[in-house]
């Protein structure tokens, strides 16, 4: 099996990222950091979203696995404690491949210029530095609302425990092959109004944003944010393509989101 490694770039994972590679290639494995079936991640989430992005290109091909060096991260679910045994497992059993959601964003110039295209693991969020966003905001083809606020996050399901989770949005289960709409410090008076509440939106569904004033834009693809002026839409839905994560053991999501974000207080 061919291997790469990504190390958040700390000594800690530099010196993780040194023993697994040793060790897998004592074991008779590949690293090619060109043509991985897998990719380890050693650091956090951020660390795996730099490696989703950099091999974005080849996802029906690579799975990612995580090891996280600092806090405890929702993709990395491996300790540096356990090196030893995901060594093992590596190079002796097969995989087996969990799918998860991605979110697809085709961002359309005014001048009917070249397309960006994009794919989120987390979400995107689309904002601006010249006072308010305003768009009309249109689902399966149709209007929906005019938007005006700060900005709007349209996230995945594994990425609803992120940024959308900080903006007051559900969590989604990362089976449900939907996208989630919700909203930034909307403007709610008797001249404007907006739903209020953030949307689901599932695969069949696509929502296209048209701005309304002129402005730049401040677009964030999970950790890469970009500037883009003389926008004339962007559209969002579910991705055709799916992020692949190794699992060597179960790890269900329900669990993964209580040791994020809840204290249990059982004894």
């Amino acid at each position: 099996m061919k291997f790469a490694i990504l190390s958040k770039g700390d000594n800690k994972s530099n010196e993780i990222r040194t023993k697994i590679k040793n060790y897998l290639s004592e074991f008779g494995l590949e690293y090619t950091e060109e043509e991985p079936e897998l990719v380890i991640s050693v650091g956090g989430d951020g660390t795996l979203l730099e490696a989703f992005h950099t091999y974005v290109h080849r996802l029906e091909k690579t799975a990612f696995i995580g090891i996280h060096t600092g806090h405890l991260g929702f993709y990395a679910d491996w300790m540096p404690s356990e090196l030893e045994k995901l060594i093992i497992e590596i190079a002796r059993t097969p995989f087996q491949v969990v799918e998860y959601p991605l979110l697809e964003v085709t961002i359309r110039p005014k001048d009917g210029g070249k397309e960006s295209h994009f794919l989120a693991l987390n979400e995107c969020t689309i904002k601006t530095s010249e006072g308010s966003v305003v768009f009309d905001v249109q689902i399966k083809g149709e209007h929906f609302e005019t938007f005006r606020g700060d900005g709007l996050c349209i996230s995945t399901p594994s990425g609803s425990t992120a940024y959308n989770k900080a903006l007051g949005g559900a969590i989604l289960h990362p089976s449900l092959e939907a996208i989630q709409i919700t909203e930034m410090a909307s403007i709610n008076n008797r001249v404007f109004r907006t739903v209020g509440s953030p949307l689901v939106l599932p695969s069949h569904h696509t929502c296209l944003l048209k701005p309304l004033n002129d402005r730049s834009f401040l677009i964030t693809i999970d950790h890469i944010t970009r500037t883009y002026k003389d926008v004339k839409s962007i559209q969002c839905r579910v991705a055709k393509e799916k992020v692949r994560f190794a699992r060597f053991r179960p790890f269900p999501f329900w669990k993964r989101v209580h040791d994020s974000f809840v204290a249990d207080e059982r004894t």
